[in-house]
C-alpha cells in the first residue's frame, strides 16, 4: 500500500498519498473529511499531463504539511528542470499553496491541472463500498468549482476557489502558465466545506470555537494545551519523544460536537473521528493526571446521551452508555444505528469508574453530585439488562442481528472471542474483563454513595454485591488445569479457555484473588503472550493466533498500558516496568507516535515492531498510553488530599522527573530514578 499522510484539525482531516494526491480508487479512506462525510475524494495534481514524483514531505505540524515533488518518472540520476512545492493547512477547511519553480535559465511553459471531485461518501459507505442514494452536482464558476450533494434534508457542499485565473470545468481546474528563468508561479486553492442545517446555514458556524479556526489560532491553541500539561524531564529519549508526541496528538484529536458544542476527544484517524464510549473513557483514564479538564465534557456528554429506552435497532437500553456517535448520512437515514449506537457491554461500568477516578484526582464533588442519577442508572443496568441470563454476570448479545456488533467488548471483531482450539462460542457471551469492570464499578459507586450522595445503605449493598461477584468470578472463570482465567463464558456457562491479554484487565479491576496474581503475571510476561514489544491479544499457541490478526495476536499499546497499571496495583512492579520499557522502545520506531495496533511477531524475529497495515494513527488511547505508563513508573496514586509518589523506574531508563502534576492537592512534582543508576 502507498504511504499515506494525514493532517487534521479535530473536526476536519485530510488523508492523501505521499505526493499529496487523493484518489477514490485507493483501498483506504483518502480524502478531505468532516463529521463522517468525505468532501473531497479526488485531488490530483498533473504537470503537462503527468503525475509527479515525491522527493520528501515535511510534516510541519498535525494540521499542516509540505510536499516536494518533481515531474516524470524517477531515475537514478535526477536532473529536474522544474520542481513543485505543495503547502497545505487544514484549519476548519483546506488551503493549499501550489508553487511551480523553474530551475533553468530559459522561460518555460507548463499546463498545471488539478483534478477535483467529491463523492460525499459517508465513512460507513467507504468501509462497506456502498453506493450513494442522493444527487451530486458540479457547477463551474469564475475561478471556482462548487460541488453539492442532496438527499432530502441532507445537504453538503464543497466549494473550491483559485487565487489565479483558471480554466474551470466540472472535473477540475487547468492553469496554462509561463515562468521566467529561475522564476516561480504560485496559486492558492481554498476548499470550503458546508454542512447545511435546517435553516440553511453551516451548522459549524454556531460552534463556540468556529471563529478561531485559522492556522495561527490552531497553533496557539495547541501550544497552550501542551504548555498546560506537566513538564517532563528525563534521561530516556523514547519516553520524552513519546510524551511530547502524545500531547500534540491529543491536542489535534479534540473536536467540537455539532449537537452540544462541547470539546471532546475523537477516538482516532481515519475511521474513528468521533466520540466513542469505551475509547473516550479509557483515554480519559490515561490522561487524567496530565490534562484533567478533558474529562468533564466527556462524562457530561456520555451522561446526556445515556440510554433511556429499549431500542433493538440501536442496542439501546435504559442506563446504558453509548458505544459510538456518528453524524453522517447513513446514521441520519437510519441505515446504520449510530445516532448514537449502544453496542458495547463495557462502557457503562467504565463510565462509573471514570467518574470516581476523576473525583479522586480533582476533588470535583459537584460533578459527582450532578451525575448521580446517570451513575445510579448505569449501576442498575449492570444488574438488569447487562445480566441477560440472570447469573450475576454481564453478558452481551446484540438486539440488532443485521447491523449490530456481534462482540461488544473491546475486542469487537467477529473472531476475537474464541476457544483455545479456535472454535467460536455461542451467544450470549460473558467475557472476563466485563466482570472485572462491573466489580470495580460497584466498589467505586459505593464510595461515591457513602461520601457524596449520603446513601450508606446503597453503598453497603454495592460493596456486598461486589464481594459476591468476586467470589463467584474466581470460582467460575478460573481454569485450575491451565492456571489462568477463562477469556469468557459461553451461553451455557462453559469456560472459553483461550489464553488472552484480557486477564491483564482483571488485575487492573482488582477482581483477581491475591493468591493468583503471580500466576496471571507469569502468563502475561511469558513467551506465549509477551512478544518482547508487548503483550499480544492472543497467545501464540492458540487456534486462531495470527500476529497480524486484528484482535487475535497483535499488540495494542492501550491494552498494554492497562495491563501495566494492573500489575502495578498488585505490587508486581518489575513486571509492570518490563511492559513500560517495551512499549516505549517500540514507540521509538514509530517516531514517538504509538499506533492503534502493531504486529505480534516475536521480537527476535523482526528486531523492530512491524506496522499493522490499516492501524489508526494518531489514535487517542494509543496517544494516552505513554502518559499512563509514566504514572505507573512514578507510582502516582491519589489518597485523600495528597498524591502518593512511589517510583519504580525500569532499569536503564535513568532519571524521570514530572513537574506540576495537577490535582486536588494543587501542583506537585515527582522524581524517580532507575535502580541501576
Amino acid at each position: 500500500m502507498t504511504e499515506l499522510i494525514s493532517i487534521l484539525d479535530g473536526n476536519t482531516f485530510l488523508v492523501s498519498d505521499h505526493r499529496g494526491d487523493v484518489e477514490p480508487s485507493l483501498d483506504f479512506p483518502t480524502g478531505l473529511f468532516a463529521f463522517d462525510t468525505r468532501f473531497l475524494s479526488t485531488w490530483l495534481l498533473l504537470i503537462d499531463g503527468e503525475r509527479l514524483q515525491a522527493l520528501s514531505a515535511d510534516h510541519a505540524g498535525c494540521h499542516q504539511t509540505r510536499y516536494f515533488l518533481v515531474p516524470g518518472e524517477p531515475t537514478h540520476l535526477l536532473d529536474a528542470k522544474v520542481s513543485v512545492i505543495r503547502s497545505r493547512v487544514v484549519s476548519g477547511d483546506l488551503t493549499e499553496d501550489l508553487t511551480v519553480l523553474n530551475h533553468s535559465g530559459q522561460e518555460m511553459s507548463f499546463t498545471v491541472r488539478m483534478e477535483m471531485g467529491s463523492d460525499f461518501a459517508d465513512i460507513f459507505e467507504i468501509k462497506n463500498t456502498k453506493s450513494k442514494k442522493g444527487h451530486n452536482t458540479a457547477t463551474p464558476g469564475e475561478n471556482s468549482l462548487r460541488l453539492t450533494y442532496r438527499r432530502d434534508a441532507f445537504h453538503r457542499e464543497t466549494t473550491i476557489r483559485s487565487s489565479s485565473d483558471a480554466q474551470v470545468d466540472r472535473r477540475g481546474m487547468t492553469f496554462p502558465i509561463r515562468i521566467g528563468p529561475h522564476g516561480e508561479w504560485t496559486v492558492r486553492l481554498t476548499v470550503d466545506t458546508v454542512i447545511y442545517g435546517a435553516r440553511g446555514q453551516d451548522v459549524r458556524a454556531l460552534l463556540p470555537l468556529a471563529s478561531n479556526r485559522t492556522a495561527a489560532g490552531i497553533e496557539a491553541e495547541h501550544a497552550e494545551f501542551v504548555d498546560r500539561a506537566p513538564k517532563l524531564s528525563c534521561d530516556c529519549q523514547p519516553l520524552a519523544g513519546a510524551y511530547r508526541r502524545s500531547l500534540v496528538d491529543l491536542a489535534s484529536l479534540r473536536y467540537e460536537s455539532i449537537t452540544l458544542g462541547v470539546r471532546l476527544l475523537a477516538a482516532g484517524l481515519p475511521w474513528f473521528m468521533t466520540l466513542f464510549g469505551r475509547d473516550s473513557i479509557f483515554t480519559a483514564l490515561q490522561v487524567l493526571p496530565f490534562v484533567p479538564d478533558l474529562i468533564p465534557p466527556t462524562l457530561t456528554m456520555l451522561a446526556g446521551l445515556q440510554g433511556h429506552r429499549v431500542d433493538d435497532f440501536r442496542d439501546e437500553e435504559p442506563g446504558k452508555i453509548l458505544h459510538e456517535l456518528r453524524y453522517g448520512e447513513t446514521a441520519g437515514f437510519e441505515e446504520q444505528p449510530h445516532s448514537p449506537y449502544y453496542g458495547s457491554a463495557d462502557s457503562t461500568a467504565l463510565f462509573v469508574i471514570l467518574l470516581d477516578e476523576y473525583e479522586r484526582w480533582t476533588g470535583d464533588v459537584e460533578l459527582v453530585k450532578r451525575l448521580e442519577f446517570a451513575t445510579r442508572a448505569a449501576l442498575t443496568w449492570i444488574d438488569t439488562y447487562g445480566d441477560l441470563l440472570g447469573t450475576g454476570y454481564v453478558w452481551y448479545q446484540t438486539r440488532n442481528p443485521k447491523t449490530g456488533l456481534e462482540n461488544q467488548c473491546w475486542k469487537d471483531s467477529w473472531d476475537a472471542i474464541c476457544y483455545s482450539d479456535g472454535r467460536l462460542p455461542s451467544f450470549p457471551r460473558a467475557t472476563c474483563e466485563l466482570q472485572g469492570y462491573a466489580y470495580d464499578a460497584k466498589l467505586r459507586g459505593a464510595r461515591m454513595a457513602r461520601l457524596h450522595w449520603n446513601d450508606p445503605a446503597y453503598a453497603e449493598r454495592l460493596e456486598r454485591e461486589a464481594a459476591e461477584l468476586k467470589e463467584r468470578f474466581n470460582r467460575d472463570f478460573w481454569l485450575p488445569d491451565k492456571e489462568y482465567y477463562a477469556l469468557a463464558l459461553d451461553s451455557d456457562g462453559t469456560p472459553v479457555d483461550a489464553l488472552s491479554s484480557n486477564i491483564g484487565h482483571l488485575l487492573w479491576s482488582g477482581i483477581v484473588d491475591e493468591s493468583r496474581a503471580r500466576q496471571v503475571a507469569d502468563h502475561l510476561l511469558g513467551p506465549r503472550l509477551f512478544s518482547g514489544w508487548g503483550v499480544r491479544t492472543l497467545a501464540d499457541d492458540q487456534g486462531r493466533y495470527n500476529p497480524i490478526g486484528y484482535h487475535v495476536g497483535t499488540v495494542w499499546p492501550f491494552d498494554n498500558s492497562i495491563i501495566a497499571w494492573g500489575l502495578w496495583k498488585y505490587g508486581l512492579r518489575d513486571e509492570a516496568g518490563r511492559i513500560c520499557n517495551s512499549m516505549l522502545q517500540a514507540s521509538h520506531y514509530f517516531a514517538g507516535r504509538l499506533p492503534e495496533v502493531f504486529a505480534g511477531y516475536e521480537r527476535d524475529l523482526t528486531d523492530y515492531p512491524v506496522e499493522y497495515p490499516t492501524a489508526c494513527s494518531p489514535q487517542a488511547w494509543s496517544a494516552g498510553t505513554p502518559m499512563l505508563l509514566l504514572r505507573v513508573m512514578l507510582g502516582l496514586e491519589p489518597q485523600g488530599e495528597h498524591l502518593i509518589i512511589d517510583p519504580h523506574v525500569p532499569p536503564g531508563m535513568g532519571r524521570v522527573e514530572l513537574l506540576d502534576i495537577p490535582g486536588r492537592w494543587g501542583l506537585v512534582d515527582a522524581l524517580g530514578r532507575s535502580r541501576d543508576e
